[in-house]
C-alpha cells in the first residue's frame, strides 16, 4: 500500500508525527511526505532509518520536496532501536525556555519538546519542573494542554514547590503535583534515563 502525505507548511516536530501515525497504518509499501524544508526531509530521514525502512528524498520546486519512506517485509521484521525495560524515564525541565540564545526561539522550542514527548511510544515515567521550568505547569502556559494529556496517560508531572513561591505563581498551578528538591534529586538518581530539555 502505498501513501502520501501533505506536510507543506508544518512546523517540527510534526511531519515526523505524521510520518510516524501514517507508517503505523501501512503494512508494506512506500509512504510519501511532501515538506517545504530541507530540515524536514532530514528529520524524515532520520526517522525512516531508525525505523529500519529504506528512505530516498528529492526537491520537486523551490520549497516542496519529497521524502519517501519504503516500509517491507525485511523493515517490519527488524526490532526497532529503542524501548522498553531500560528503567524509569526521567525528563528534566528546568526553565520555561529550551536551549541559550533568543528566548522567543526558545519558548517555541520547549512548547514543540513537550508535544513531541506526547507522541513517543514509551512516555517517560515522570517530568521534573524546576527554577522557570515550573511555569509550564501554571495557568496560560502554552504546553498546558500536552502535560495534561501526559497526566492523564499516567505520566507523573512534579513542580518544585519551592520554586514555584519564588515565581508566586503556587497558586496558579495547574497539572501535576508539588515537589521537594530531596524528590527531584531521587528520581533523577534512580532514573534508567534522563532527558534534559
Amino acid at each position: 500500500m502505498d501513501l502520501t502525505v501533505d506536510a507543506l507548511g508544518d512546523k517540527c516536530p510534526v511531519p515526523v508525527v505524521k510520518a510516524k501515525k501514517a507508517l503505523a497504518t501501512i503494512e508494506t509499501g512506500t509512504l510519501e511526505m511532501l515538506v517545504d524544508n530541507e530540515t524536514s526531509v532530514k528529520n524524515l530521514t532520520s526517522f525512516a532509518k531508525s525505523q529500519n525502512c529504506d528512505v530516498t528524498s528529492e526537491q520537486l520546486a523551490e520549497e516542496k520536496y519529497s521524502v519517501k519512506i519504503i516500509k517491507t517485509e525485511a523493515s517490519v521484521a527488524a526490532p526497532v532501536e529503542g524501548g522498553a525495560g531500560v528503567g524509569p524515564r526521567v525528563v528534566v525541565v528546568p526553565s520555561n525556555v529550551m536551549g541559550h540564545g533568543d528566548d522567543e526561539l526558545g519558548a517555541a522550542l520547549l512548547k514543540a519538546f513537550i508535544f513531541a514527548v506526547t507522541q513517543q511510544d514509551n512516555l517517560p515515567d515522570s517530568m521534573l519542573f524546576y527554577n522557570g521550568g515550573v511555569k509550564m505547569t501554571v495557568e496560560d502556559s502554552p504546553a498546558l494542554e500536552d502535560l495534561k494529556k501526559l497526566a492523564d496517560a499516567g505520566v507523573e508531572i512534579l513542580s518544585c514547590g519551592t520554586c514555584l513561591k519564588h515565581y508566586g505563581i503556587e497558586e496558579k498551578l495547574a497539572v501535576g503535583d508539588v515537589t521537594n528538591m530531596y524528590v527531584i534529586v531521587e528520581k533523577q538518581l534512580e532514573a534508567g534515563i534522563i532527558v534534559r530539555a
